[in-house]
This record gives C-alpha cells, structure tokens and sequence, in this order.
C-alpha cells in the first residue's frame, strides 16, 4: 500500500492510527483508547490521493494532446524546453525511444551508454500521472485540475509517439495506453522489494538493546553539487519535519527582521531554486542582475514587469517564468531590493 502521511505530530499520530483501525479491522489502537477520533471518510480521502500502476485511485476525466500542448508551453516548458527533451534546468523528459521500444516494451537504448530521459525509464503511465498530479508545477504543487493533468500526459506521450497527436486521454482509455509505454516490460522483480507472497522483504530484526551507534550515519551531496539549486535552508517550508541542509556560505537572515521581508519573498516563490545571491545557478545571481541594471532609467519599473511577465534572451535562452501570483506588494519590495543592489 502506497500511501504519504504527515507524522510529524502527536495528532497526527492519532489521526493514522484512527485510519489504520478503519483500513485494517484488526490493528489495535490501544495505547491510545479515550483520546482522538477515528478519522472520517473526508479525511481519508485527503490522504488517499496516490494512483497505482493498476489505476486504482485514477479520477475521472479526459485531456487532449493540443489542449496539453497548450497548457505544457504555459506551465512547463520553462524548466522543460517546448518538446520535453530540453536539459538545461532539469534532466530530459522526452526522448531515445524508438517505435520498435513501443512494440517490444523494452527500451533498447537503456543497454547502452547515454542520457536516460524519464520516458526511457518509466514502465506505467500511471507513474506520470500520479507524479504530475501531485507534484507538478513545481512551484505550484497540486495547482492542476484532473483534466488538465490528462492533457499534459496526453502531449507528453504523444512527443514519445505512444499516442498521435489527435488523441484524448481519459480514465477509460488510459489502460490502453499503458500496453504502448515504451518500458512497460522493463520493470522486474529480481530485486526482491515487489515481492507479492506475503512474506516481508527484509529478514532485519530492530535492535533493542547494545545497539551500534549509527548517529554517523548519514546521506550527502558532493561537494561539487552541493550549491547547485543555491541555499536549501532558505527553500524549506515553513511547515513540516523534513528541514534542508546547508549548502552554501550564504549568511542566514533571521526571519523576523525587516531585511529579510525579500527573502523570505524569494523562498515562498521558488525563486532561490535558479538564482543565487551571488552566484549563478540555472539563471543569474541576484547580485548580477542588481549591477546590470544599476543604471537603467526607472529601474524600478522595469523590474516590476519583468519579474511579473518573464521572458528571455537578456541571459541566454533559458526563459524566466511569469509570476503572477506575487502580491502587488511583494514585487514592489523585490523590485525595491533589486534596484538598492540586492544587498542581504
């Protein structure tokens, strides 16, 4: 069972336990008798939201390859270039599979050295969707109506050739589909993780007593990727267990001084994942646009448009995506900042 809980809380706690007893009859919630509820269907159904290789989950609805067409050049191209096959932000979507791979179910390319795109690798379409649904846009996570999600999985595999370009995507016809992806008969169970028996995956027992310390134990990025989305810290949310780690030198400013009203701005919007402050990620350091633009006439004004409309060509072909959802507020005081020189 694939389900995503927030534990990061006594009440949360309770609230999964409530669940578990609905889903599984059998499992006890003794140790906390008298205290919560059980969790109503409503509540369930917020957290069920994942949609598995059989469907199961899928809501209803339909999307066109030309509506996705239209939505992708809206919503994703920027980090994604036009076509999906674009690897100057994030690594590839589209491409290195051919029609004899959407015959065969095996992507012949896979067995030798080159770039994996994300259709190479990928064996259900349910993947996509499940993927996009829930974590697409993404600086707008779960912005997407179900039929629009259909259509931009409708374009994504039609640039694949798994479906043409005059086809409609829907939940009845998406099984379908799934008999063309071009690794659908790639995935395997040799690993031992799928196993479908019953029996449990891992014959590891916790340890209870003596147990080796482990508080070395930890994962982490090379040196050399390390500052490659700029400051993790400053791009957390501000809810939540999970907490970056630092990866850069950048001075943290406290939140609750006025200084660091555009940061803080910065982060809510995504915007430290492609700029830096002082140096060059996806897009320009904020300190370099500051000083090119040092001496524009109305500098102000012209901030305020760009950061608002987007656009490219002033730094390379990589395009800046509009922000229309910053408050009036907010662009006036980055626009602020951006014209003082982007000082912290």
């Amino acid at each position: 069972m694939s389900r995503f809980f927030d534990l990061t809380s006594v009440g949360s706690v309770l609230r999964a336990c409530s669940l578990l007893a609905i889903l599984f009859p059998t499992f006890s919630c003794v140790a906390f008798e008298g205290i919560g509820r059980p969790a109503t269907p409503a509540e369930i159904a917020k957290w069920d939201i994942d949609v598995r290789p059989d469907f199961t989950g899928l809501p209803a609805g339909e999307g066109s390859v030309m509506d996705g067409e239209t939505l992708w050049i809206e919503k994703c191209s920027s980090c994604h270039g036009d076509f999906g096959d674009a690897n100057h932000v994030f690594a590839p979507l589209i491409g290195n599979t051919t029609l004899e791979d959407i015959e065969t179910g095996r992507v012949a390319a896979l067995t030798q050295p080159g770039v994996r795109t994300t259709i190479m690798k990928i064996p259900t379409v349910s993947t996509l969707w499940d993927f996009i649904n829930r974590a697409m846009p993404w600086d707008k996570p779960k912005s997407l109506t179900p039929n629009e999600v259909y259509a931009i999985v409708a374009y994504m595999l039609s640039l694949a050739e798994v479906v043409p370009y005059d086809f409609v995507l829907s939940n009845e016809n998406i099984a379908s589909v799934q008999e063309r992806m071009p690794n659908r008969n790639g995935m395997n169970t040799d690993h031992g993780l799928w196993d479908i028996d019953g029996k449990p995956d891992t014959h590891n027992k916790a340890c209870m007593k003596n147990c080796k310390d482990t508080a070395d134990v930890a994962s982490s990025l090379p040196d050399f990727a390390r500052s490659a989305h700029g400051e993790l810290v400053k791009q957390n949310r501000e809810y939540g267990a999970i907490r970056g780690t630092r990866t850069t030198d950048e001075p943290l400013v406290e939140s609750n001084t006025e200084s660091s009203a555009p940061t803080e701005i910065l982060g809510a919007n995504a915007c430290l994942g492609c700029h830096g402050m002082e140096e060059k990620l996806v897009g320009p350091a904020f300190s370099e646009i500051a000083a090119k633009y040092r001496d524009t006439p109305d500098s102000l004004t012209y901030f305020m448009n760009r950061i608002r409309s987007g656009g490219s060509g002033n730094w390379g072909n990589i395009p800046m995506p509009p922000q229309p959802q910053l408050k009036d507020s907010d662009l006036k005081l980055l626009a602020e900042w951006l014209a003082a020189g982007a000082t912290h």
